[in-house]
C-alpha cells in the first residue's frame, strides 16, 4: 500500500465535559496530528469534528464556533479532512471575538475555569442574547464566589461544583468555630435544597449525586477536625450521638447492587450515615454489624429471586434475636406484595418496601420521627394488610402436568427449519472490543437507572428531563470513551453450539454429530395455566426437534461479562468521593454486558446460518425484530436458576472467562449475561406462570432433586403454599 493511501483517524473527543481528564483532549488531536505529519509525512489525518462539541448539544452557537476553531488549528497542524456539519460551520475570522476566545481558551485548555466560563456565556445566549461582553460574561461566572462562604457552600451543592470545596469548607469550620457546624448548617442547609428540589421532581438523579459528591468531598476536609474533636469529648466523659443510621447490604448469594449504591447516596445527601456491606453479605454478619453500629434502620437488596427467601430468614432472624429496628427491602426483583405477602409476617416490627431512591428520604426520615412514625406505621400496617387480603384470592385454574404436555406448541418439524451450523463445541472470546459492544448498546435502560423514564433516542427531547437526560448522556459517553481508550474494564465471554434433541420436557446434548453418548441435560418447566382453554402450555423443550423425530437440531449456550476490572475502577472513584462517576461506571458496564449479548447472537445467527441475510439496523435488533430467541436461567420462561450450573459446567465458565456464580446462582462479576440459543422460526419468549404439584414432583425427579428444595427455588411460581 502506498503511504499516500493510509488515512489516520486520531479520537477526536468531546470537551467541556466538567471533568478535568476531559481537558486536554482537542489539544491532544491537535498534538498527535502534529506527529503524524512530522514522522509519516504522506499519509493523511482525519477526524471527527462534531464530537469535539458534544457538551453544548442545543447550542448551536457555541457548537460552530467550536467547529470552526478546532478546524482552524488542527488544519494548521496538518490536517486533512474531517467529518462535520457544514451547515455547523461559522467562518473563523467572523466568530464574535469574545466568544473565540472562550471557545479557544477550552479547546487549547489555557485556564482552569475556561469549561465554566463558556458555559455561562453559552447560558447566556440561550437566555437572550445576554453577557456577551468579555467583562459581563466574566462578572455572571464569579459572581457566586462573592457571596458569603454559607451561600457559597449552599450554591456549590445545588450545582454540584467541587472546584472550591476544600477552601470554602475550611473558611467555614474557621469561621464557625467546630467543624460539625459546618456540616449541621450551611453543609445540610444545601443538601436541604437539594433534597427539595429532588423530591419535587425539579432535581434530577444524577444531579443528586454530584451533590453527594461536593457533600463528600466537604465532609473528607472535615472529618480529621471532626475525629479529633470526638476524642476530646470522650476523654472529657461526654456522650457524642450519633445521627441516624443505617446498614445497608446486598443479600448473601446476590451481586448487585447498584440501586442500593444510588440509595445509600441520596441517605448521605440528607444526613444519614450510611453503613454499606456491600454485596453477598451473610444475615448474621448484617445484624452483628447493625448491633455493633447501633444502627437506626437495616436496609436490603437483591436482584435475583433466591434473594426473596434470603430476606425472609433475615426478617426471621430478627424477630428471633428480639431486634426493634424497622427493615427496608428494596431491589429490582422485590416489590411491596411480596414484602407484604412473604417478609413483613416474619417480624413484627416495620417492614417496608422501598420502590427507589427517591422514595428512601420520606420513608427513613418517617420511621424516625418521634412525632410521626406512629401514624406512618399504624399506616403502613393497613395498607400492608390489604395487599395481604388482595393476595388472598383464589388460586388459578390449572391443567395437570398430562394435559398440558399434550398441548405442546404446535410445531410440524422439517428438515428446512434446522440449520447445521458452521461449527460445534466451545469458543473462548478473550478481551473483546469494548467499542464494537458500544454499537449494540440499547441506552433506555441506562436512563432508568438514573431515574429518567422514557425510550431512547426520544427521552432527550422530553419536555420534562430531556435537558437532564442530554447531559447524563453526554457524560456518560465521555466516561466510556475514556474506559474504552484506558482499557479500564474487559468484557470477556465463552459460547458454544452442540447437537441436541428434545426428550420430553428435557433437552440432552451431545458430544457430537455421531449423538449417541449424552453430553448434558437442561431440564425445562411447562405452562399449566389454562387461559382459554386451547392455547398451547408452552416449555422451551418444545423448540428443539424430538429425539423421536430422527432430525438433527442444536443448541447454543453462552456467557458474557464486561465486569472485569469494574470493582477495582469504582473503587478508585469512591476513594476519589466521586460517587458519580463510580455509579456511571456500573450503569456502563451493565450496558455493555447487554450488548455483548446481543453482539454474539449476532455472531452466533451468522455461524448458524439463518442469520446471515438479516440486514438489521441497531434498533431492529435491540426489539429482536431477528429469528430465534436467547432466554435466561433465572427469567420467566426458565425461572429455575439452578440451571446455570448446567450451563456453567457444559462451558466451563470458570476457568475460560472467570466469572462465578454464587450459592444463590448469581453471575459475577455483576455486569454478566448468560443464556441459551434457540434456533427454530416458532421459537419464542412466553411466562411460565404458576404450575402445581403433579409438576413440582416430576421436576424434582428429573433433575434428582428433592421436593422441598425444588419448592425453595421456584417459590414465586407455585400455585399452592409449601410446607416451607
Amino acid at each position: 500500500m502506498a503511504p499516500e493511501d493510509i488515512i489516520f483517524d486520531p479520537n477526536v473527543l468531546t470537551v467541556a465535559t466538567g471533568m478535568e481528564e476531559h481537558n486536554n483532549y482537542a489539544l491532544d488531536f491537535i498534538n498527535a496530528t502534529r506527529w503524524i505529519k512530522q514522522n509519516l509525512p504522506h499519509a493523511k489525518v482525519s477526524g471527527g469534528v462534531s464530537n469535539i462539541s458534544f457538551s453544548f448539544r442545543g447550542n448551536n452557537k457555541v457548537r460552530e464556533a467550536m467547529h470552526s476553531a478546532f478546524l482552524y488549528h488542527a488544519i494548521a497542524a496538518g490536517m486533512d479532512m474531517g467529518i462535520v456539519n457544514a451547515g455547523m460551520l461559522e467562518v473563523y475570522e467572523e466568530i464574535e471575538p469574545e466568544l473565540k476566545v472562550l471557545v479557544e481558551d477550552v479547546l487549547l485548555n489555557r485556564r482552569a475555569d475556561a469549561t465554566e466560563r463558556l458555559v455561562n456565556f453559552g447560558e447566556a445566549l440561550k437566555a437572550g442574547g445576554v453577557g456577551t461582553d468579555a467583562a459581563v460574561n466574566e462578572k455572571k461566572a464569579e459572581e457566586w464566589r462573592s457571596g458569603t462562604v454559607e451561600e457559597r457552600l449552599s450554591h456549590a451543592l445545588v450545582k454540584g461544583i467541587d472546584a472550591y470545596i476544600e477552601i470554602d469548607a475550611e473558611e467555614a469550620r474557621v469561621k464557625l468555630g467546630r467543624p460539625l457546624l459546618v456540616i449541621e448548617g450551611p453543609l445540610m442547609a444545601g443538601m436541604s435544597v437539594v433534597g427539595d428540589l429532588f423530591g419535587a421532581g425539579k432535581m434530577f438523579l444524577p444531579q443528586v449525586v454530584k451533590s453527594a459528591r461536593v457533600m463528600k468531598k466537604a465532609v473528607a476536609h472535615l472529618t480529621p477536625f471532626m475525629e479529633a474533636e470526638k476524642a476530646a469529648m470522650v476523654a472529657a466523659g461526654q456522650v457524642v450521638k450519633a445521627q441516624g443510621k443505617i446498614v445497608l447490604a446486598t443479600v448473601k448469594g446476590d451481586v448487585h447492587d447498584i440501586g442500593k449504591n444510588i440509595v445509600g447516596v441520596v441517605l448521605a445527601c440528607n444526613n444519614f450515615e450510611v453503613i454499606d456491606m456491600g454485596v453477598m453479605v451473610p444475615c448474621e454478619k448484617i445484624l452483628e454489624r447493625a448491633k455493633a453500629e447501633k444502627a437506626d434502620l437495616i436496609g436490603l437488596s437483591g436482584l435475583i429471586t433466591p434473594s426473596l427467601d434470603e430476606m425472609v430468614h433475615v426478617a426471621r432472624e430478627m424477630e428471633r434475636q428480639g431486634f426493634k429496628l424497622p427493615l427496608l427491602i428494596g431491589g429490582a426483583t422485590t416489590s411491596r406484595a411480596h414484602t407484604a405477602v412473604k417478609i413483613a409476617p416474619h417480624y413484627s416490627e416495620p417492614v417496608v418496601h422501598v420502590l427507589d431512591a427517591s422514595r428512601a428520604v420520606p420513608v427513613t426520615t418517617s420511621l424516625l420521627s418521634d412525632d410521626g412514625k406512629e401514624a406512618f406505621v399504624v399506616r403502613h400496617r393497613a395498607e400492608y394488610e390489604a395487599v395481604r387480603k388482595a393476595q388472598s384470592s383464589p388460586r388459578q385454574k390449572l391443567v395437570s402436568l398430562e394435559t398440558a404436555r399434550k398441548r405442546r406448541t404446535p410445531i410440524e418439524w422439517r428438515a428446512v427449519d434446522l440449520p447445521a451450523p458452521a461449527f460445534t463445541g466451545v469458543r473462548v472470546l478473550e478481551n473483546f472490543p469494548l467499542a464494537t459492544l458500544r454499537e449494540f448498546i440499547d441506552w433506555s435502560p441506562f436512563f432508568h437507572t438514573w431515574g429518567l423514564k422514557g425510550v431512547y433516542p426520544r427521552i432527550l427531547d422530553h419536555a420534562e428531563h430531556g435537558a437532564q437526560a442530554r447531559q447524563v448522556f453526554t457524560e456518560g459517553n465521555a466516561l466510556l470513551d475514556r474506559m474504552i481508550a484506558e482499557n479500564l474494564i474487559t468484557a470477556r465471554g465463552v459460547y458454544g453450539l452442540f447437537p441436541a434433541s428434545a426428550v420430553g420436557d428435557d433437552v440432552e446434548l451431545f458430544n457430537d454429530e455421531a449423538r449417541q453418548e449424552v453430553l448434558t441435560r437442561f431440564h425445562f418447566l411447562r405452562q399449566q395455566a389454562n387461559k382459554e382453554g386451547s392455547e398451547p402450555c408452552r416449555s422451551l423443550a418444545d423448540f428443539i426437534a424430538p429425539k423421536e423425530t430422527g432430525l438433527p437440531d442444536h443448541i447454543g449456550a453462552f456467557a458474557v461479562t464486561s465486569g472485569i476490572g469494574l470493582k477495582e475502577l469504582c473503587d478508585r472513584f469512591r476513594t476519589e468521593n466521586d460517587d458519580y462517576n463510580a455509579i456511571m461506571a456500573e450503569a456502563l458496564a451493565d450496558r455493555l454486558a447487554e450488548a455483548f449479548a446481543e453482539c454474539l447472537h449476532k455472531r452466533v445467527r451468522d455461524e448458524w446460518g439463518y442469520g446471515r441475510a438479516e440486514a438489521l439496523s441497531t434498533d431492529d435488533l435491540i426489539h429482536e425484530k431477528y429469528r430465534g430467541i436467547r432466554p435466561a436461567a433465572g427469567y420467566p420462561a426458565c425461572p429455575d436458576h439452578t440451571e446455570k450450573g448446567t450451563l456453567w459446567s457444559l462451558l466451563d465458565v470458570h476457568s475460560k472467562t472467570g466469572m462465578l456464580i454464587t450459592e444463590s446462582f448469581a453471575m459475577w462479576p455483576g455486569s454478566s449475561v448468560s443464556g441459551l440459543y434457540f434456533a427454530h422460526p416458532e421459537s419464542r419468549y412466553f411466562s411460565l406462570g404458576k404450575i402445581d404439584r403433579d409438576q413440582v414432583a416430576d421436576y424434582a425427579e428429573r433433575k434428582g432433586m428433592s421436593v422441598a428444595e425444588v419448592e425453595r427455588w421456584l417459590g414465586q411460581n407455585l400455585n399452592y403454599d409449601s410446607a416451607g
